[in-house]
């Protein structure tokens, strides 16, 4: 068996893992005999939260059937480790597309519950699990729950955005979209600094179903803050093909150093910003092309050196935004780390279902950076006090490293949450974070 790490490849590998009919055996029977278990999606997570280095993961990419399917509903069922990308290859030819996807098709229907993933159209859908109608969790008393809004609705809450730590999701039915066609109609539009993108942004979000923009983080001090909004929504001409997933190209070893240093940064920035400057107007994208473009380069975050990659993402309310997302990239630019990706979206009102969901009204903005040890962090401690100063927040899922007070900041019902968690389920992430406030959980509790 392939050993288990995080997408941004900072900690050690798990040697191996608990397939998932052996876990649930082990379930049934009565726990995990004083260890911890976490269920293991496809490690796209960039930093702790799908790892257990002292106890055992569960790996659900076996557990990947997709079991029913209502063509005049939309409403499909599949088991937790079917991959988002085979689901659209399911679905699209029959007209139907996932109502949220994030970034990467190579996720499991169970990671993207557990993450309560977002896409580019936060603005009209939400995130994935506003579209969850129920699903099957087994927890460490032996017993299956079935969940949903009307039952066991407070499991149901707590698993969307509950990073695997209420139990293990064995199957789940999900709402689709029905479309025209999975290829998107999409027009991209310059802008020559961040004042410009946010008086676009909210008229882009209500005539488009996705909105989504690109920041050259490395331009000069003078064009700081230009970049590309990208808009888009699904062709109508029926045409429900869906093209094979995975990339053809892949970076097959890894680099000895991290070899997207900041002359590569710029050139690689330029030459976007002129490509999709000359695609003026609206033209046809595949949907891969769209929502998926880093998965046509398997293991692309290989180029990012042996020390691996930090993901920030914040997002920070409407009325901070225009001060604190300057402030955020004006703090990288200073420390002199360049962002391979800078991504700003604009979260719509569309609440979640789950409890520790992590988006919320407000712009989000994603940043990378290789891991360059103390100076990363720095940055990194820099970026999370002006975010958690604005009243924001930092996601769990792309972190590697934030402090408990941060977490807690960001995530107030932390401690309703703890009191549904199953106990025999931990990461790795829960570790540094909530059990080092623990000494909060009595008075917080009662609550």
């Amino acid at each position: 068996m392939a050993a288990l790490e995080s997408f941004g490849r900072l900690f050690p590998a798990a040697d191996g893992a608990l397939g998932a009919a052996d876990a649930m055996a082990l379930l049934k029977d009565g726990g995990a005999r004083g260890g911890t278990l976490l269920p293991y999606g496809n490690g796209r997570s960039y930093g702790d939260t799908c790892l257990n280095a002292p106890g055992r993961l569960i790996d659900m990419r076996g557990h990947d059937r997709i079991l029913e399917f209502d063509e005049e509903t939309g409403t499909l069922t599949a088991e937790a480790g079917a991959m988002l990308g085979d689901i659209i290859a399911f679905a699209a030819p029959r007209g139907w597309f996932p109502a949220v996807v994030p970034g990467t098709q190579f996720v499991t229907l169970g990671g993207a519950i557990a993450n309560d993933v977002h896409g580019k159209n936060h603005h009209r859908k939400g995130t994935f699990g506003c579209h969850v109608a129920s699903f099957e969790l087994l927890r460490s008393d032996g017993r299956t729950y079935r969940c949903g809004p009307a039952e066991n609705s407070d499991l149901f809450a707590a698993t969307i955005g509950g990073m695997g730590l209420t139990g293990l999701i064995l199957s789940a039915s999900i709402k689709l979209m029905r479309v025209g066609a999975p290829d998107v109609v999409q027009e991209a539009r310059p802008f020559g600094s961040l004042r410009e993108y946010f008086a676009l942004a909210e008229q882009a979000d209500a005539e488009n179903e996705y909105a989504v923009a690109w920041i050259d983080q490395l331009a000069s001090r003078s064009e700081a803050g230009r970049g590309l909004l990208l808009t888009g929504n699904h062709a109508t001409d029926n045409n429900a093909g869906y093209p094979a997933r995975g990339g053809k190209l892949a970076v097959p070893f890894q680099p000895p150093v991290n070899v997207l240093n900041r002359a590569f940064l710029t050139v690689f920035n330029a030459a976007y910003r002129l490509n999709a400057v000359r695609r003026k107007g609206r033209h046809r994208v595949s949907a891969s092309g769209f929502f998926f473009p880093l998965d046509g380069v398997r293991h692309w975050n290989r180029l990012y050196g042996p020390n691996g990659l930090y993901q920030h993402q914040s997002v920070v309310p409407f009325d901070a935004a225009a001060d604190v997302v300057p402030a955020l990239l004006a703090a990288a630019r200073e420390k002199g780390q360049g962002s391979f990706l800078t991504v700003l979206k604009r979260f719509g009102e569309v609440a979640s279902p789950g409890m520790m969901s992590f988006p919320r009204p407000g712009y989000t903005l994603t940043l990378d950076f290789p891991n360059r040890g103390a100076s990363t962090l720095e940055l990194l401690a820099e970026l999370d006090r002006l975010t958690v100063s604005a009243g924001g927040a930092v996601n769990p899922y792309k972190d590697g490293r934030m402090p408990p007070e941060v977490f807690a900041a960001s995530f107030p019902r932390w401690h309703r949450f703890e009191r549904l968690r199953d106990p025999v389920f931990m990461s790795d992430f829960w570790r540094r974070t909530v059990m080092r406030l623990g000494d909060e959980l009595p008075a917080m509790a009662a609550e």
